[in-house]
């Protein structure tokens, strides 16, 4: 039996009157990690204004960082990007504790915006102050050498690499970001990474392998984010001069810094950020706040030179 027109109208209408499927939000994911100068040790209280406040639209999971031989932890919650996910922050899955200082987070989050306003930016950080990658330049701080077997006990054989990884899977287990009910989807876009220091302080055998031992682990940072040829930004490390009698810091930093610039040499989606030369200090070992807002921006234009040149 043909329909009449009044039920021909009346699926029209409610045809109309539906709403839309809901689409997943895509976010860019960018992954930020290292030692204490990824960490963050610039002052909030030095940020000027337009960084002093909540960055709304732009997300962040900041796992807890853990010690080597701790329990694999992979803590966090995203939440809106702020100040105080410096040195000193920590997480317990369910609220944030935020510190007195920054790290490259805000300005980083802030050059992308400007530079594509019309995408949505999403940051997973992990990292700890002191750590190396070389597994005989550990210390007492930790390691991201994925074999690396330190502790006794349950907890033995768990190193920096095992909190990275578990970071991930508490971030990307997370289906909703924004929480505004719809499903979001995050996309790998790049990576920063600021470290170097440690496997710069033991010897001189140590710091030649650094460059191999870049290239691993940053392969596996990328597998881990399912993005083989996943754009990479290092900061190159730099030296205070702060030692005694104005020696340098770092014994080894020069072969550090070579092999830092070999791999990015080779590495067709990798980027070198030199401007941590420049920065003024706040102790030692850590930049000043000038030199953390300024790093933000650099690993930025890096990470967009990778993408235009199409390397």
């Amino acid at each position: 039996m043909p329909r009449s027109p009044v039920w021909s109208l009346l699926a029209l209408a409610l045809f109309v009157a539906a709403p839309p499927r809901s689409r997943a939000a895509d976010y860019d994911l960018y992954y930020l990690g290292g030692q204490s100068n990824m960490d963050g040790f610039g002052t909030v209280s030095d940020l000027p204004d337009d960084l002093q406040q909540p960055m709304e639209g732009i997300f962040i999971f900041h796992g807890n960082p853990q010690a080597d031989a701790a329990p694999v932890d992979g803590r966090g919650l995203w939440q809106t990007l702020r100040p105080g996910h410096g040195w000193g922050f920590s997480t317990d899955g369910q609220t944030n504790s935020y510190s007195d200082r920054f790290g490259v987070e805000l300005t980083f989050a802030k050059a992308l915006r400007e530079a594509h306003p019309d995408r949505r930016i999403a940051i997973l950080k992990y990292s700890r102050g002191g750590t190396s990658i070389h597994a005989a330049a550990a210390g007492p701080f930790g390691c991201w050498e994925p074999d690396f077997q330190a502790g006794d006990g349950a907890g033995r054989g768990i190193n920096q690499y095992d909190h990275f990884l578990a970071a991930v899977r508490s971030a990307t287990s997370v289906r909703d970001i924004d929480g505004d009910g719809e499903e979001d989807r995050l996309i790998p876009r790049g990576i920063l990474w600021m470290q170097g220091e440690s496997d710069a302080a033991y010897s001189p055998e140590i710091a030649a392998e650094y460059e191999a031992n870049l290239k691993r682990l940053m392969d596996l940072v990328r597998a881990a984010l399912r993005a083989d040829d996943l754009p990479v930004a290092i900061g190159r490390i730099s030296d205070s001069g702060q030692g005694a009698n104005g020696a340098k810091i770092w014994a080894h930093g020069d072969v550090v810094r070579q092999a830092q610039a070999d791999f990015v040499e080779k590495d067709a989606a990798a980027a070198l950020v030199t401007s941590t030369d420049d920065y003024g200090y706040s102790d030692p070992y850590h930049y000043d706040s000038r030199g953390y807002v300024d790093l933000g921006r650099k690993f930025a234009e890096a990470l967009q030179s990778v993408d235009a040149n199409g390397r």
